[in-house]
């Protein structure tokens, strides 16, 4: 695996736990800050695990149509799961915050690498055959 797909997967997971790091706080929620803030985040980290699979995003990390997917599935299977599994709410303010604050953070990455050219845009460069 490159290091631009793993890159692209920890800026991934990262912009969700910033989300849910930052709503936390902004409602002074209590509670040990590392373990509500993994309850929060799970819904949303599991599909966004999910949208990686689902949309071969290894293929193009970093690209803004990976992003806009990766974006959209994250969002809709995070509050299905936040509501079905983790008995938690999806109230219309909170999904349209979520799905504007993951959306900023989920493509700002992803725009700022294409604007400044950090990393590779297109595919991830595959290793040699035989190597991982």
């Amino acid at each position: 695996m490159s290091r631009a797909v793993v890159r692209a997967a920890v800026f991934d997971a990262v912009s969700v736990v910033v989300f849910v790091a930052v709503g936390r706080r902004s409602h002074d929620e209590g509670g040990n800050v590392v373990v509500e803030t993994a309850k929060v985040a799970a819904p949303f980290l599991i599909a966004l695990a999910v949208a990686w699979v689902v949309l071969r995003a290894w293929r193009r990390p970093v690209a803004l149509v990976t992003g806009v997917g990766i974006w959209v599935i994250t969002v809709a299977l995070g509050m299905l799961l936040r509501r079905t599994v983790f008995d938690r709410g999806t109230a219309a303010s909170f999904v349209v915050v979520a799905s504007i604050a993951t959306g900023v953070l989920l493509l700002g990455w992803r725009a700022v690498n294409a604007r400044v050219g950090g990393a590779p845009r297109g595919r991830a460069r595959r290793s040699a055959p035989g190597r991982a």
